[in-house]
């Protein structure tokens, strides 16, 4: 039988936050373990860095020009015609997905066979003055009303007071763990372990709406990082000191509102989700030992997108900087089935678009020609080593900070559209970007380089931002191109 497929994806999480990578806070040792017996890749970005456009990449093998969505824009019909749960499903799997989708209509099964659904605090199913009865936040989501079951209709996930977005406050969970989204999404996705046709191989992707905000983790995770010393965030030389967009900036900005001790909160909460997602994954991989199936499973662990946390004076996510884009990625064989150098690290730089890619070369099923991403099997099996990109072209529209980016892990050129201002970051000497080298004279011919891998990227966009020799600020960024509306 083909090998069943585990996808595991977190919602925000850093790409730095594993002890195996040295982080002095975090404590994840069940994500270590995976690291230990697979495959870390150590450069690994979300070409599009908020929800939305990077899970748009991960069902879908496009990169952001192709599947559409290059910003963030709820409400735009997800239509494709190959999906990595499609595909699997057409080749014989059994296939589920568990926890958040972000898709659009939110119940769209993508090709999957079922979904059980929390995609957490989504604002058009929550405004009930705009909303269809079948878009309504209680028709849509499969936590809300088991939670509702166990604990009354009056309880909700608001009810701690907390932001859907808000990177800067956190209080612990009230009730007990077991009621936690975290924990569900992990007891949904041992069921489905129970109710699967054992006659198939299965694809489950089990997909956590934390680290990302509210910031609500267990009260023993909470205490634990907030009764510890706490790292500091990176703050570039080059970052804003005053909070001009008013979005809430650092206690170290000079009209910073973020006080210190709100902030040390804030961060100790982000630690704990992680922690509490960590021993959850142990729970899940315990659970597929008991039911026989952990040693036919591969499994891929990652994040849509990563969180700022304060690099840099900024939060959230969106941003084209390491804590924002660069996010974990391990893949993980339990069984040995393919024959990976366990322990072992690839630097070369890989993206979300080409989880769909790997995932169909392992279970032995054809990729289809829209698929952009690259199989990442052969880098696996370490059969060549030559790079399967140079490097990856990002972007994001985001108001007057719209953007693109390109990088191959070690070094990373950023413009930003509507302003014309540039970046440049050796990533090798400079892993969190505290020196803008873009006036660098000795990096002159590698910027220029970038600027003209980005213009060739760019030729064609219907935004206009190039004519195929320079690159023309002021052009006004789309959320979505205009082939998907």
């Amino acid at each position: 039988m083909k090998p069943n497929i585990l996808l595991v994806m977190v919602d925000q999480m850093r790409f730095d936050c594993l002890s195996i990578l040295d982080h002095p806070v975090v404590e994840t040792p069940n994500l270590d373990e995976l690291a230990q017996k697979g495959v870390v890749f150590s450069n690994a970005y979300a070409a599009t860095p908020t929800c939305v456009p990077a899970r748009a990449a991960v069902l879908t093998g496009m990169s952001q020009e192709s599947h559409g969505r290059v910003g963030y824009e709820d409400k735009v019909p997800w239509n494709y015609d190959h999906t990595l749960p499609g595909e699997l499903a057409k080749s014989g799997y059994h296939t589920q997905a568990v926890g958040k989708m972000h898709v659009y209509p939110t119940r769209k099964l993508m090709g999957f066979h079922n979904i059980t659904l929390h995609d957490g605090y989504m604002h058009y199913n929550r405004f009930k003055n705009e909303v269809k009865t079948t878009e309504t936040f209680e028709y849509c989501d499969d936590y809300l009303n088991w939670f509702r079951d166990k604990k009354g209709y009056d309880y909700d996930i608001t009810d701690l007071g907390l932001d859907c977005n808000s990177s800067t406050m956190a209080r612990p969970w009230e009730l007990e763990e077991k009621y936690h989204p975290t924990n569900w999404t992990v007891q949904q996705s041992i069921d489905f372990l129970r109710k699967r046709d054992p006659s198939k191989p299965f694809f489950l992707k089990t997909s956590f709406v934390r680290p990302h905000p509210p910031f609500d983790p267990p009260k023993v995770f909470f205490d634990q990082y907030l009764n510890s010393d706490m790292d500091d965030p990176y703050i570039g030389e080059w970052a804003e000191l005053e909070d001009i967009t008013h979005e809430g900036l650092m206690p170290t900005a000079k009209k910073g509102d973020v006080p210190a001790a709100r902030l040390r909160r804030a961060r100790a909460a982000y630690y704990a989700l992680i922690s509490h997602i960590d021993y959850e994954i142990g729970r899940l991989v315990n659970a597929m030992q008991e039911y026989g199936v952990l040693d036919n499973t591969i499994i891929l662990f990652t994040s849509d997108h990563g969180e700022l946390l304060g690099d840099h004076n900024r939060f959230a996510k969106a941003l084209p900087y390491e804590g924002s884009a660069h996010i974990p990625f391990i893949l993980n064989d339990p069984g040995n089935l393919l024959r990976l150098k366990k322990g072992s690290t690839i630097d070369q730089v890989v993206e979300l678009r080409d989880i769909m890619p790997t995932l169909l070369d392992i279970a032995g099923v054809d990729i289809p020609k829209s698929v952009d991403g690259k199989s990442l099997l052969p880098l696996l099996k370490d059969e060549h080593t030559s790079p399967i990109r140079e490097f990856m072209h990002g972007e994001h529209s985001y108001g007057v900070d719209s953007y693109h980016y390109i990088t191959n892990g070690k070094e990373k050129y950023i413009w930003f559209s509507q302003t014309g201002n540039e970046q440049y970051f050796d990533l090798e000497n400079d892993p969190y970007e505290l020196k803008n080298e873009i006036d660098n004279p000795t990096d002159r011919s590698r910027i220029d380089r970038l600027r003209q891998f980005l213009i060739e990227q760019l030729t064609g966009r219907e935004e206009g931002y190039t004519d195929g020799k320079k690159l023309i600020v002021g052009k006004e960024p789309k959320t979505c191109l205009s082939h998907i509306r």
